[in-house]
C-alpha cells in the first residue's frame, strides 16, 4: 500500500492529521511507509494537484476527493459523516478509505 501526506506548513491541522493516519495504520495492523511531502509553492501544489492541507493518499486516490479542486497553498475542510465541516478528516474516513485499498489488495493476491 502506497500513502503519501501531502500538507502546507501553515495550515496548523497537518500534525494531529498526521497522527490520526498513523494510529488507524496501527489498529488496523496495516504495515505501510508514510511519504511525508511538505508543499511550499504554488507551483508544487499545481504539479502534486494538491487541494490544500492535510492531504492523504492511498494508492494515488484521496481519501475523499474533493468535488472542484483549485490547487494551492491553502487548508483544507473535510465535511464529516454528521455533516460538520472539519480541517481534519475523521478517524471513520481514514479508516474506510484504507478499508478499501487492503480489500482491494487482498483480492488480487
Amino acid at each position: 500500500m502506497e500513502i503519501r501526506f501531502l500538507y502546507y506548513e501553515e495550515c496548523p491541522s497537518h500534525e494531529e492529521a498526521l497522527e490520526r493516519l498513523r494510529k488507524v495504520l496501527d489498529e488496523e495492523g496495516i504495515r505501510a511507509d508514510i511519504e511525508v511531502v511538505r508543499v511550499e509553492t504554488t507551483e508544487q501544489a499545481k504539479r502534486l494537484r494538491f487541494p490544500g492541507s492535510p492531504t492523504i493518499l492511498v494508492n494515488g486516490r484521496d481519501i475523499d476527493p474533493p468535488s472542484n479542486a483549485q490547487y494551492a497553498l491553502t487548508c483544507r475542510a473535510y465535511q464529516l459523516e454528521d455533516g460538520r465541516i472539519s480541517p481534519l478528516p475523521s478517524v471513520e474516513m481514514i479508516r474506510g478509505a484504507l478499508r478499501v485499498v487492503n480489500k482491494n489488495n487482498l483480492k488480487r493476491n
